[in-house]
């Protein structure tokens, strides 16, 4: 599946995260991978100078390393879930 890079998908993935319990924030940094999760309180740091691409590649990669408890999205979310996990970047 490939994913559209567009805002939409930006605050979409924004809103699957904060069903899934974590705070997303935009702040300066010099990620590797263009942000850092903090696992222990639930915080993914976005580098807020990356484009848009580059948003949504780093937090798509993050969905896809966290276990969701599919139980706490509505049916919509856990369906972008799903297919986020199936999803190849680039």
């Amino acid at each position: 599946m490939s994913l559209p890079l567009t805002n939409h998908t930006l605050e979409k993935l924004e809103a699957l995260l904060l069903a899934m319990g974590y705070k997303v924030r935009y702040e300066k940094g010099n990620f590797k991978t263009g942000s850092c999760l903090l696992e222990h309180n639930k915080v993914v740091v976005v580098n807020k100078f990356s484009n848009l691409e580059g948003k949504i590649a780093a937090l798509v990669t993050l969905v896809k390393q966290t276990n969701a408890e599919e139980n706490l999205l509505d049916e919509k979310q856990r369906q972008f879930y799903q297919s986020l996990q199936q999803t190849e970047l680039f």
